[in-house]
């Protein structure tokens, strides 16, 4: 019995161990046989690579729990990944994620035309339309949550307010969502997730399969059912394919409210700066008639606020399959060899985020980071003395980034003002500091708080 553990144990070694060869990136495998770094990883995955980072440089590969994952932290050089669909795999990936997490098992060509469909659903007159549904839901529950003539102040904390309300909204608007995909779950992640989530999942599960084409349901469900079912998918797996959809909505644009609200409630200049402007555009909306949710809006002062608020707490994965030997061609001219089988993997919330060569004191919330002295949106920023085409990625990149990145803005917008606008927001306590962030959640889209942020509110109208 000893003798097989350890022939067990010698043969697990050699298959997963490896040594660096020539001109491959710095490999870190660990202390640990197999497991490697995956430890320390899953514990503060941004400490563990900022440390990884000092030690090899701006690209390393890394062993986690028996793969090797090359990180690529030069934001200069993020196109060599973001670009290449031929040697670099995501969908393979997604699709593994889909198994583990949903298990959903749809054909490798659906994902194309998945996206295409989605698409057309999140652009133009398709999208006003979403906008006004998502209005109506929004003011709609937000008067649902407070008592007619209501006087007394009501006390919650922050995170669940912002997180409770818009996963109600999206159930309420019968998945008139924005299409997020999946970047960043491994097995350890999905492992991780909190327990609210998979309870939400829960209730969308229940009610996922009455959404028929004749519910009421948006045109983007009946479209989308429509196509599955053209494409011989059963009904189980349909259900499955929305409540994925559904779930990967839901999950980041509650926690964006939350860190937004938070951070505005605890910077008072910022607060006050966000109030005057949505009430110049109140003024607006009565004059012309754009509703604020309207994409064309003018809005640098929130839309900065938002942008710093996701530098600072949008921390996802980006990661691809390596399907074929690459040679990563860095910017300055270094390259890199990347075996087939690997994963390689760009953490924006290390660089180009929180680097303090582009962010004067990267961890601080600035309102005003994206702005010029002229109130004009402000996007030149370096590194290296060279102007950077990615200066933060809360939405992803490339073909895989956010397809609803605008209607996820309009829905983060309006519910901001609302709640600034019709109702009274304050600390319950005049020296509340924001939460900690919760370290082990690195790699999966928003990030979440440990603890949460005590609040009162009221309707500003019962004065």
């Amino acid at each position: 019995m000893i003798w097989t553990i350890l022939l067990l144990v010698l043969l697990i070694f050699i298959l997963t161990n490896r040594w660096r060869c020539k001109g491959e990136p710095p490999l870190d495998k660990g202390a640990i046989p197999w497991l490697g770094h995956a430890l320390e990883f899953g514990k503060d995955a941004s400490k563990f690579i900022n440390r990884m980072k000092m030690k090899h440089g701006d690209v390393f590969t890394v062993r986690v729990a028996g793969r090797y994952v090359t990180m690529l932290l030069d934001p200069h050089s993020y196109d060599t990944v973001l670009g290449d669909s031929d040697s670099l795999d995501f969908t393979r990936y997604a699709q593994v994620l889909m198994d583990r997490i949903f298990r959903l098992r749809l054909p490798y060509s659906q994902q194309a035309k998945s996206n295409e469909i989605m698409k057309r659903h999140f652009v133009g007159m398709n999208l006003a339309t979403l906008n006004s549904a998502m209005s109506r839901n929004l003011r709609a529950l937000m008067k649902a949550k407070t008592t007619q003539n209501q006087k007394d102040w009501k006390e919650e904390g922050l995170f669940n307010f912002s997180y409770s309300l818009l996963f109600r909204y999206e159930k309420a608007s019968s998945t008139h969502t924005r299409a997020v995909m999946l970047l960043t779950m491994s097995k350890e992640e999905c492992q991780k997730l909190p327990t609210k989530q998979f309870t939400h999942r829960s209730i969308l599960w229940s009610s996922v399969s009455g959404l028929t084409d004749d519910s009421g349901s948006s045109p983007w469900l009946h479209a989308y059912r429509q196509f599955l079912q053209e494409d011989g998918t059963d009904a189980e797996m349909q259900n499955r394919a929305i409540l994925m959809q559904l779930w990967a909505t839901q999950g980041n644009v509650g926690p964006a409210a939350f860190w937004l609200l938070g951070f505005l409630l605890t910077n008072p200049e910022a607060l006050m700066a966000v109030k005057r402007e949505f009430s110049q555009n109140t003024q607006m909306e009565t004059t012309t008639g754009t509703p604020l949710m309207d994409s064309q809006v003018n809005t640098p002062v929130f839309d900065s606020a938002l942008e710093e608020a996701l530098r600072l707490t949008a921390g996802p994965f980006i990661t691809r399959e390596v399907v074929r030997e690459k040679t990563l061609c860095m910017a300055d001219g270094r390259r890199y060899l990347l075996r087939k089988g690997d994963r390689v993997c760009l953490f924006p919330y290390v660089s180009p985020q929180m680097d303090p060569e582009i962010y004067h004191e990267p961890q601080k919330y600035k309102y005003d980071r994206f702005l010029r002295e002229d109130g004009s949106v402000k996007k030149d920023f370096y590194k290296g003395g060279k102007r950077l085409k990615y200066y933060t990625m809360p939405w992803g990149a490339g073909t895989n980034g956010c397809v609803g990145k605008q209607f996820a803005i309009n829905t983060i917008r309006q519910f901001v003002y609302v709640v600034l606008t019709d109702y009274d927001l304050e600390l319950c306590g005049p020296n509340a500091q924001m939460p900690e962030i919760n370290t082990s959640r690195y790699g999966f889209g928003m990030l979440q708080p440990e603890g949460d942020l005590p609040v009162r509110y009221k309707p500003r109208n019962t004065h």
